[in-house]
């Protein structure tokens, strides 16, 4: 409960600190995951950015009936040719899993090519400390398309295999972006994440 508090405190900080100058920028991205040895279930992130400033909100994300609430300060470096963006964030978890988190997101662009990263360091009330990790690296053959490698490393899904690997592809037209991951194939732990985005 005291995580929470803080991390609402931290957002209602962040809000009243980004300048009006700066247009708010929104995103939401659905998941639908059908792991083989667990039952299907539904995830989502919710991101809000006004200049430097990042407010995050997701939910099944640390765990299956928890909800966490982010805030960062994003920072750029670079240019179009190789650029590296960053983004700590601290927050809080409550429902399945309680407790404070720390992490960061990084994008690093080069050319056609790009790795991402999100990490986060869990203290969990419940179930002690543990790291969470996603990765992509990813190529563009066309601006619509995004495919490449994808990883993470999370107790979600409650079997033995903590780390998974697979590959992936994106679809994006206008604001909206599909896209689909295959994780473990030919695994009795595979797992199917079908995304569906949109940025405004």
């Amino acid at each position: 409960m005291r995580a929470a508090r803080w991390a609402l405190a931290a957002f209602a900080f962040a809000a009243a600190s980004a300048s009006a100058q700066d247009p708010w920028e929104f995103a939401v991205t659905g998941y639908w995951n059908s792991p083989r040895a667990a039952s299907d279930f539904a995830s989502g992130i919710f991101t809000a950015d006004r200049g430097s400033v990042h407010l995050e909100a997701r939910a099944n994300y640390e765990a299956i009936h928890a909800q966490s609430a982010f805030v960062g300060w994003s920072f750029a470096w670079g240019d179009e040719e190789l650029k590296l963006e960053a983004t700590p964030i601290v927050g809080g978890v409550g429902g399945a899993a309680r407790g404070p988190i720390v992490g960061v997101e990084a994008t690093l662009a080069a050319g056609r090519f790009d790795y991402y990263i999100e990490g986060e360091h869990v203290r969990d009330d419940k179930g002690g400390t543990y790291n969470y990790a996603w990765t992509e690296l990813g190529f563009k053959p066309a601006e619509w398309a995004r495919l490449g490698f994808a990883g993470q490393h999370t107790r979600v899904y409650g079997a033995q295999r903590e780390t998974q690997r697979g590959g992936f592809l994106q679809l994006t037209k206008d604001k909206w972006t599909v896209g689909a991951y295959w994780f473990n194939p030919g695994t009795s732990d595979a797992l199917l994440i079908v995304s569906l985005g949109a940025a405004f």
